[in-house]
């Protein structure tokens, strides 16, 4: 990259950063929807929909943030995909480090069973980390790394997600992307979301079909705590 570049990328960055005061981020941080308003967002840890039943502490608004360089990654491939009547939805993006502090207390909370039968039913919960379903330390609190899936647009239809076998954040080995308990289908739309990503820059998790992170990642050792809002 030129000179000129990274310093044109620079000042987008501290555009998009500090254009809006209330909404500030930290420099090399940007809203999703302000790089690409077409990628759909359901961000699952904002409401009561995930694996706790509960919005998770630090998510104080359903928006997806990441480092600029994720975001531009992930729209170009949105035009791409595009081009074929698909896009991504995305469940995850930025995750402060209390929100992975609050699953931890969670884990430990044996009586707290609500969403076993959708998200855990074959896992005892303080097992998550050990099987690496969730990490005491989430790449996602480094900004360049996503969960996400894939939709398939129709004219005069709402978008449908395209079918991966299971729900983000089911806790179980058919979630491994390579699992061998699913359909050729299925591990088809895998494979094809898999390639994609990795072709996109982004490297996978063997552990969740849903999960990826950039490869040149801007913040490999830095691990940030400010809140989704």
């Amino acid at each position: 990259m030129t000179l000129f570049k990274k310093l044109n990328a620079f000042l987008v960055i501290l555009a998009l950063s500090y254009g809006n005061e209330a909404r500030a981020l930290p420099v090399g941080f940007v809203y999703l929807k302000d790089i690409d308003p077409t990628i759909i967002q359901d961000m699952k840890y904002s409401s009561s929909d995930n694996f706790i039943g509960r919005k998770v502490k630090g998510y104080d608004a359903p928006t997806c943030i990441l480092t600029y360089q994720t975001a531009i990654a992930l729209s170009k491939l949105q035009t791409q995909l595009r081009q074929h009547e698909m896009g991504i939805k995305v469940y995850d993006c930025y995750r402060p480090s209390m929100a992975v502090a609050d699953f931890i207390s969670w884990s430990r909370d044996i009586h707290d069973q609500k969403q076993k039968r959708n998200y855990y039913p074959f896992v005892d919960k303080a097992d998550f980390f050990k099987l690496g379903y969730v990490a005491t330390r989430s790449g996602h609190s480094r900004g360049s790394t996503v969960d996400l899936t894939l939709v398939r647009f129709k004219q005069h239809h709402a978008p449908v997600e395209i079918n991966m076998g299971t729900h983000f954040d089911f806790m179980d080995e058919r979630s491994h992307p390579l699992s061998e308990n699913i359909s050729g289908q299925i591990k088809r739309n895998r494979l094809f979301l898999r390639a994609e990503m990795t072709k996109s820059g982004f490297k996978p998790l063997e552990t969740e079909w849903w999960h990826f992170t950039l490869k040149n990642e801007p913040f490999p050792q830095t691990y940030f705590n400010f809140p989704v809002a």
